[in-house]
């Protein structure tokens, strides 16, 4: 009885692993490669929180506009402030409860100052924080703000080619 017990555990932390397969945590150089692809992809990376209350209120927004411009040439990457130690207990419950299946990256570098000019150096630390670019097109926005839908869906509009 008590293996049984045992085995269905084991199932259903891998299920719970596997809807969240799309989140790791990531160390600078990795974030530093999805900032700077030479490709002609239009490559959307916001910077956020579940901890953050505009991050949380604007995330639908992206979400949404991923999936309409899913047939375009458009990345979009998902970048979590979240402590480390949250990232089972918080952020991959975050993610299910919200059905998020999208590129979520925990960004485990927690001196911010050593980084965060390296993204932009307009960035002031705020967040929510979203860097759009297309390396093609000689084309790069940072935004230290909460977009609305409208104002998301207009500034992505601009790199519609």
């Amino acid at each position: 009885m008590k293996r049984s017990v045992f085995l269905v555990l084991i199932i259903f932390s891998l299920c719970t692993y596997c809807k969240a397969q799309n989140a790791a945590i990531i160390k600078w150089n990795t974030l530093e490669n999805l900032l700077h692809q030479k490709t002609d992809t239009t490559y959307v990376i916001n910077f956020w929180a579940t901890w953050c209350k505009p991050c949380v209120a604007e995330l639908p927004f992206f979400i949404e506009q991923e999936k309409q411009l899913s047939n375009k040439p458009f990345k979009f990457y998902f970048i979590s402030l979240d402590f480390k130690k949250d990232f089972t207990t918080r952020l991959i419950p975050f993610l299910e409860k919200h059905n998020i299946n999208s590129a979520v990256y925990l960004l485990d570098e927690p001196d911010y100052n050593g980084w965060i000019d390296k993204v932009d150096n307009r960035w002031q630390g705020a967040i929510p924080a979203t860097v759009i670019y297309n390396a093609s097109a000689n084309k790069r926005d940072f935004y230290e703000k909460e977009f609305t839908l409208e104002e998301l869906i207009q500034t992505l509009k601009t790199y519609i080619q």
